[in-house]
């Protein structure tokens, strides 16, 4: 049993940029999927897929890299859980965390959706902060 599962993607998605694999599998949730479109939408990953494997489904992530072969980096260099289980973070729509003075981006659920804070404050909503990405 996962107690974070929002935590677990977000440190297989970790592991997986350390050691450079093309490809990531996440068990699925419908979290997971609007995070995993976000990530998309923002091009921090290439694509995603969801699988109809048994006994349960899982979201296939296609990780981002940049340069040559011999000098690949991902486009990911940081990945940071700021709500949890035990401690949740929610902010107003005037606190909304700007990251790395806007270089990155921090993922929220809201009312209206799961999304970047730059939407949400252009939505006018507050929420839950997930985690940033950069």
């Amino acid at each position: 049993m996962i107690s974070d599962p929002v935590g677990d993607m977000l440190t297989r998605i970790r592991n997986a940029l350390m050691i450079n694999r093309p490809t990531v599998d996440v068990p699925h949730s419908k979290l997971k999927l609007e995070i995993a479109r976000i990530l998309k939408d923002e091009g921090y990953i290439e694509d995603f897929t969801v699988g109809e494997e048994k006994p349960a489904p899982v979201i296939q992530i296609t990780l981002k890299y940049y340069g040559a072969r011999r000098d690949r980096r991902p486009v990911i260099t940081h990945l940071e859980r700021v709500s949890k289980p035990g401690r949740r973070v929610y902010s107003p729509r005037q606190e909304l965390p700007r990251v790395m003075s806007g270089m990155g981006i921090a993922i929220v659920t809201t009312p209206k959706g799961v999304m970047t804070a730059q939407q949400a404050r252009r939505e006018g909503v507050g929420g839950e902060v997930l985690c940033y990405v950069w």
